[in-house]
């Protein structure tokens, strides 16, 4: 008879001389762990019911690195939902070491005010391809890369493990696992540790609005039998909806079932499991619009049964609270991507309580305005929006970017920025002018900058899982002025000569917009005066200025700290003189001070005292 543990926790639990196990399956007969510790049997270590659908049992003799796998009723092999590690998404469980020879134990998350994050897809960011399961550590050789342009966070498409060795990340399969064909969990954190070091943040993805769909049968999907609904429909299961709840985009039977508490707590206990084991920084929770609602539409009142009884919703706020109360510097992402207020809404006044979300507005607003073909087509209005926009008053509340993976992907009927704007010449002078500009509003308007990989050194071609980034475009040094041009606009953001920390202020006021001539001028403080007010002039036309007349909100000497089209940058630049100025009295734009500016064509400059 099997005695059931009187030891914490879930999953593979090492323990000196065995392994605790434990699982939850509620409509099982009977659970036994099989693997290397008793010869594959599925009878020798049966686990012992503990009256709330959970199974549990000491057995002496497993140790770190035994594979196993748990047996339902005698034949139902299945993967430990909570594996922390698998040899592949349709193999066995590992258990996994839980000590790791941390190094960097005195890390400190940088400010909010002061993140620029990287998103890197692991699989191909590295300079070069390399062999199985060393992808993570290919990144630790290329840190120093990122460190000199300048961004302090990397965030990484989703390291859970999928099917097969290539994907985005984005079918999980095994969401404790680390995904084996980049590393591991030693290899993650291997990576979280070295990054530490180096002084930057590490931010990991996280798929919780579905699972799969390839190869969950190996693990959750039917985990503990079959399931049918009464017109003979074959559904997922304990861990899924079953029901046409269960209908994703990304497969029609495989959202988790967030009316299950125990599903809650899987999705909770994976979330904080990152920030604590792994010592991520930050969380980015992909479509969260499918977790609040089956169709991810906010147009349905709150009792709207495609609200899934706001289960999704207060699973959301529940990871939420719990990082706020245990480690509140670190930091939650958002995609909801339907400006959607409340997401980012403290949870004390009714909403997720998630710290930052995907700007969907800017992105595509952006884009528009960039890659449309004819100058007098472009919308400035709409740019101003695009600037002025903030989720609940916070402009840290948002997430600004031009290119992400998804929007640079053809898989989802994108290309890069570079594409956008001159298709079939993303090395043109035109294309270099606009989406370097683009960069300029993202480091320079209020909210927390992104860029994707590649995107520095003006790579053109299109993300995919299949290819590494064009490294050539920067060490053969083609594009290495490209790649100053974002460091300088990185540092200029994170006010690195203490000139301009107006970048990382709160305030906005978009001063000046020309509708005719397509000049935009904004100013950026945070508590104003010398060294902090900033102001930015944002030219989308092809015409150049010597003498641009722009007001300004103090007197005296303005000095331009980035000239956007100086032909350090790029050869092909024209090198616009782009000199300080000095603001005299006499009001323009509803400021007190005026003076002119030179700004070059499809270019920006910024000015600081």
């Amino acid at each position: 008879m099997a005695t059931r543990s009187t030891r914490p926790g879930m999953g593979a639990i090492p323990y000196p001389g065995g392994v605790t196990f434990r699982v939850w399956a509620p409509f099982a007969g009977s659970v036994s762990a099989a693997g290397a510790f008793n010869g594959g049997s599925p009878t020798a270590s049966p686990l012992a019911p503990e009256g709330d659908g959970h199974w549990s049992a000491d057995v002496p003799g497993a140790a770190v690195g035994h594979d196993y796998r748990f047996v339902i009723d005698g034949g139902r092999w299945r993967i430990d939902p909570r594996a922390r590690q698998v040899t592949h998404s349709s193999g066995v469980g590992i258990v996994a070491d839980p000590e790791f020879d941390w190094r960097s134990n005195d890390f400190a998350m940088p400010p909010w005010d002061e993140l620029v994050i990287y998103q890197m897809h692991p699989g191909t960011f590295p300079d070069r391809p390399v062999g199985p399961d060393q992808e993570f550590d290919a990144i630790i050789g290329d840190l120093d890369y990122l460190v000199e342009l300048g961004v302090n966070a990397i965030q990484l498409l989703p390291t859970g493990e999928f099917f097969g060795d290539l994907s985005w990340g984005y079918n999980p399969a095994n969401i404790f696992a680390v995904e084996s064909s980049y590393g591991g969990p030693k290899g993650l954190k291997r990576l979280v540790d070295a990054a530490h070091g180096k002084g930057l943040a590490v931010f990991l993805d996280l798929v919780y609005n579905h699972l799969g769909p390839q190869d969950l049968g190996a693990s959750v999907w039917q985990f503990d039998g079959w399931f049918r609904t009464h017109d003979g429909d074959e559904m997922g299961g304990i861990y899924f909806y079953n029901d046409w709840r269960a209908r994703t985009p990304w497969g029609h039977k495989n959202r988790p079932d967030y009316g299950r508490p125990e599903v809650r707590s899987f999705l909770r206990d994976n979330a904080l499991m990152w920030l604590e084991e792994y010592r991520v920084d930050g969380l980015r929770f992909d479509m969260s619009c499918y977790i609040r609602n089956v169709d991810a539409r906010d147009d349905v009142p709150p009792d709207d049964p495609t609200n899934l009884d706001g289960w999704g919703w207060n699973l959301l706020r529940w990871i939420s609270d719990e990082i706020d109360a245990h480690e509140p510097w670190k930091i939650t992402l958002a995609e909801d991507m339907r400006r959607n207020h409340a997401v980012t809404r403290p949870t004390s006044e009714g909403g997720a309580g998630i710290d930052s979300q995907w700007d969907d507005l800017f992105v595509h607003t952006v884009r528009a305005a960039l890659a449309t073909p004819r100058d007098e087509d472009r919308d400035l209005g709409a740019v101003q929006g695009a600037v002025e926009h903030r989720y609940g008053g916070d402009p840290f509340r948002r997430v600004v970017y031009t290119e992400s993976h998804d929007e640079v992907a053809t898989k989802n009927g994108k290309r890069r920025l570079t594409e956008d704007i001159h298709p079939g010449q993303a090395d043109s002078w035109y294309a270099k002018k606009r989406s370097t500009l683009g960069a300029a509003l993202v480091m320079t308007s209020p909210g927390i900058p992104m860029i994707f990989q590649g995107q520095e050194i003006l790579e053109w071609l299109p993300f995919d899982d299949d290819h590494y980034m064009d490294w050539d475009k920067y060490d053969e040094g083609r594009f290495r002025g490209i790649y100053h041009l974002y460091r300088d606009l990185i540092r200029l953001r994170r006010n690195w000569s203490d000139r301009t920390r107006g970048l990382r202020g709160r305030h906005v006021n978009v001063f000046h917009r020309n509708d005719r001539d397509k000049v935009l001028a904004f100013h950026r403080w945070q508590d104003g005066g010398p060294g902090d007010d900033v102001v930015v002039v944002a030219n989308f036309g092809d015409r150049g200025y010597q003498g641009y007349t722009i007001g300004l909100p103090r007197p005296g000497p303005w000095h331009v700290r980035f000239n956007s089209d100086w032909q350090g940058y790029d050869g092909a630049f024209g090198d616009f003189p782009s000199d300080g100025t000095t603001a005299e009295p006499g009001g323009r734009d509803g400021l007190p001070c005026r003076a002119d500016v030179g700004v070059g064509p499809y270019s920006a400059i910024i000015l600081s005292q």
